[in-house]
């Protein structure tokens, strides 16, 4: 089983970009947190959200095609490949996400972003985020446009959960790592 150790070596091989480097680590603690929601290990889950982007620095306009071989040539898990593959659904893959991990990883790659963008305006940053707060902004379809909305509700459809349950667990799982993630604010009032 593929360890957020292992995940973490694999990705300082391909990713070096500070801001690609934050962006896995939001998707890591929100999966671990996703994982503790479905009563699963959260350190599995937190590799696999580590290693999603594995290639998109190198090779932005082929995402995620550039990944299967060299992972499973390094001995990662042929399940935990599949996992990494299904959040390009739609996008740059054709793997549907069928497990909660898929699903969860699918869910959480956009909506990690939306999050960081609402911390990063607060002064308190993560620290006092309230899921009304991040919902105000999720509507707002300026607001970290980037962050592709439609991809989050369906992968909160496939998970049969509210977006606003999913960003409550991702919230929680982030914020003990408020300070690795930059997301600690500025202590201005």
């Amino acid at each position: 089983m593929l360890t957020l150790e292992r995940a973490k070596e694999l990705n300082a091989t391909m990713v070096t970009e500070d801001h690609l480097i934050v962006h896995a680590l939001n998707v890591c603690y929100a999966m671990g947190a996703m994982a503790k929601h479905f009563g699963e290990d959260p350190e599995h889950w937190q590799a696999i959200g580590m290693l999603h982007d594995y290639d998109y620095q190198q090779y932005p306009d082929e995402h995620l095609q550039h990944t299967e071989k060299p992972l499973l040539e390094a001995g990662v898990d042929p399940e935990d490949v599949r996992a990494i593959l299904s959040h390009g659904w739609g996008i740059c893959t054709d793997v549907e996400p069928v497990t909660d991990l898929e699903k969860s990883l699918f869910t959480v790659d956009e909506l990690t972003g939306i999050i960081q963008a609402c911390a990063r305006m607060r002064p308190a940053g993560i620290k006092d985020l309230e899921v009304k707060s991040f919902m105000k902004k999720f509507k707002d379809k300026r607001f970290a446009a980037k962050c592709d909305r439609e991809f989050i509700l369906k992968g909160c459809e496939l998970l049969g959960m509210d977006v606003k349950d999913v960003a409550v667990i991702c919230i929680e799982g982030m914020r003990p790592h408020a300070e690795e993630l930059g997301l600690a604010g500025t202590g201005e009032a």
